[in-house]
């Protein structure tokens, strides 16, 4: 087995919930955690690589076998070579254990439980402890009590959340990321995201036949952006990211990546917000 940026496959160990994939954004290698082995989200973004993704929800955790999981993945990074035989060169460097894979993590019933469950592996590793956790999510379930509970958890692990944002506007949210809430709730939820634990916002850009987003999409973002930061919440910057692996949505054959110049250009007007800004092209 051997990791590539453009290859995420959930399944490259024969396990159910874990993963190890080389991260663009992370710069190393990230451990997945995939509560979502059913492929079920309640969103359905146009640029997802989950194939046969379907509506719905994380199942019920085995949390006795994600632990064994988890403790063979980081035996095998703290006591042999997996690293030199799987890893390319210049990105053999465990970066995070990510709360990820093929839907909404946070919709699992027993998120708070696996969030303290890693922590505890963690511990147990001495070697691994700069390593960071994170939860990489849509943020539509933020205003739930068992959602917070895990970020609670999160940032008390030296963790932090990643909360999906790619636009401004009900209609362009339910068209790019099949979220039917729309953009008043994401605007709290990212708020309260924030004052819970240490939050990045990430923000796909890419082309649509041909077309960037419209000025108007990127204005109201923007501006999304500035009342979050006028509410008093903190935000630590903007994962700006483009379409680097190919989506399995019907949507795919009309997508296409957005050419360099164009991400700088809206990271700089990120920017002026106040923000930091990482481009991934």
């Amino acid at each position: 087995m051997r990791l590539r940026f453009d290859d995420h496959d959930r399944d490259a160990l024969g396990m159910t919930y874990v993963y190890p994939v080389v991260s663009r954004r992370a710069r190393g290698v990230s451990i997945g955690i995939n509560l979502n082995p059913n492929n079920a989200c309640n969103w359905r973004c146009v640029y997802c690589q989950v194939p046969d993704l379907t509506q719905g929800k994380a199942p019920p955790v085995d949390l006795a076998l994600l632990e064994e999981e988890l403790t063979a993945m980081l035996e095998r990074l703290v006591h042999s070579d997996w690293m030199e035989r799987n890893v390319p060169e210049g990105s053999r460097r465990l970066n995070d254990i990510a709360f990820s894979g093929n839907g909404e993590p946070t919709s699992a019933d027993a998120f708070p439980e696996v969030v303290a469950l890693v922590r505890r592996k963690l511990d147990a590793f001495p070697s691994l402890a700069p390593t960071k956790l994170v939860l990489i999510t849509n943020g539509s379930l933020v205003h739930l009590e068992h959602v917070q509970r895990g970020l609670v958890h999160l940032a008390a692990g030296r963790g932090e959340v990643w909360f999906k944002l790619d636009g401004g506007t009900d209609a362009f949210l339910a068209r790019f990321n099949g979220d039917r809430v729309g953009a008043q709730r994401r605007e709290r939820n990212l708020a309260l995201a924030a004052r819970l634990a240490p939050t990045w916002v990430q923000t796909m850009a890419l082309a649509w036949n041909g077309e960037p987003p419209p000025e108007r999409e990127r204005e109201a973002y923007l501006a999304l952006l500035g009342r979050v930061l006028a509410g008093g919440s903190r935000l630590e910057g903007v994962h700006l990211y483009g379409l680097a692996r190919p989506s399995h949505q019907v949507e795919a054959p009309d997508l296409s990546p957005l050419d360099p110049a164009w991400m700088e250009a809206f990271a700089d007007r990120i920017r002026a917000l106040g923000l930091e800004v990482t481009v991934s092209v």
